[in-house]
């Protein structure tokens, strides 16, 4: 080879190594993601029985508003497009496919209620848009080989009700428990994992009603309970029905131990319009921190939050801790999408969101992470339980885990 053939070859391979990194930096995008901007979308139920819930859709909108201001998520402006299914599944079907084929969203981030997730999981999954951190803790979103673009966010509730059936077993051994409970998909997964964590001791149980979200009110429901002479309420209700039954339960002299699921443990949304006198002893379960708790006055977590609503979301209740849930999810999607990095692909998205390690957020109770891999998609697995003292949740015993 003559000396010229050799400059040149030893150009040529510079100039391939020079070219490898840029190559290897090359930007990857999946519909609704772009250089400036990332399209997330979100169903919720801003309307019907589960309005209460709406303000989660209302304080995320509010946090990516804020993620905007201070440049966005790697140089990319967040378009949060949020729409209403009156928590109907059948209108949850319509919002999805307007999401994915009209929006031409990145991702479906939130969808809140099991129903309403349930319509719309062959769809989410047959389109591969993932279905991210689903707004319910009903155990079949944690199916990474079944429905591998379909990831939980909050504690599963078969596992919640196990340690309310436990706390149960250990304090009231004779109890003659009484159960309302959600007629779908909801209300049953407590309820299976109520009876599993009794175990032999399933026949405490001496009677079960359910209601369905077109009642008006859960009133005879509660008058039929009191009539089975249970000691002990189970209370498996979204929050307009978990405050009628706090508050019929009080009118009509019933006074059980009663536990009220964590997803209806809002001071705001729940407690309050049932009459914090009538919700003095309940108890439920917490992953993240109350606002109302004297413990976190101090805490920089709950001041951040606090300064982020009263400038992002000034109309939201302070007392709401579906404000603090909502928040809590839209930090969990930022990080995911930080370590997406410049791969905004559908398929990174959920590689990057099953690949949270050890992730501490400011509004989870200590010693609380978030994990998640390939094999488990349940980011949040540990729960605290808590009393209601007329003024605040009081946390009591140890972290417990599934």
């Amino acid at each position: 080879m003559s000396v010229k053939q050799l400059v040149v070859s030893a150009a040529a391979l510079a100039a391939v190594a020079l070219a490898a990194p840029s190559a290897l930096a090359q930007k990857k995008y999946d519909p609704g993601a772009t250089d400036k901007e990332i399209k997330v979308g979100n169903i919720m139920p801003y309307s019907g029985p589960a309005s209460a819930y709406g303000t989660i859709g209302k304080v995320e909108a509010a946090y990516f508003k804020m993620i905007n201001d201070q440049g966005g998520i790697n140089g990319r402006k967040i378009n949060f497009i949020s729409v209403d299914d009156g928590y109907s599944p059948p209108k949850t079907v319509e919002m999805a496919r307007k999401l994915v084929e009209q929006d031409e969203v990145l991702l479906v981030f939130q969808p809140l209620g099991t129903p309403s997730n349930s319509a719309i999981q062959k769809y989410m999954n047959a389109k591969k848009v993932p279905q991210l951190f689903v707004a319910t803790g009903a155990t079949k979103w944690n199916d990474p080989k079944g429905n591998p673009w379909t990831m939980g966010w909050q504690p599963n509730y078969q596992v919640e009700a196990a340690i309310y059936a436990k706390h149960i077993i250990a304090t009231k051994p004779n109890a003659k428990i009484a159960v309302l409970f959600q007629n779908d998909d909801y209300g049953k997964d407590y309820l299976k994992g109520f009876k599993d964590g009794l175990g032999d001791k399933v026949k405490m149980i001496v009677s079960e009603v359910s209601y369905e979200t077109s009642d008006p009110t859960v009133d005879s429901q509660i008058v039929q309970l009191q009539g089975s002479g249970a000691d002990t309420f189970f209370n498996i209700t979204t929050p307009k029905f978990a405050a009628q039954a706090i508050r019929k339960a009080f009118d009509i002299g019933w006074k059980p131990l009663h536990y009220v699921n964590n997803v209806s443990a809002s001071i705001g949304s729940v407690l309050t319009p049932a009459g914090l006198e009538k919700s003095v002893g309940l108890i439920s379960t917490q992953y993240l921190k109350d606002p109302l708790d004297d413990a976190w006055k101090n805490d920089k977590g709950m001041n951040d939050w606090k300064a982020f609503m009263a400038k992002y979301y000034p109309d939201g209740d302070l007392k709401d801790a579906s404000n603090v849930f909502g928040y809590t999810a839209a930090m969990g999607l930022a990080q995911v999408l930080k370590q997406c990095g410049d791969n905004l692909t559908r398929e990174n998205v959920m590689r990057q969101a099953a690949n949270l390690k050890e992730l501490e957020l400011p509004l989870a109770l200590p010693g609380i992470k978030v994990n998640t891999s390939p094999t488990d998609f349940a980011p949040f697995q540990q729960e605290q339980m808590v009393r209601f003292d007329g003024k605040q949740w009081i946390r009591f015993g140890e972290i417990m885990s599934k």
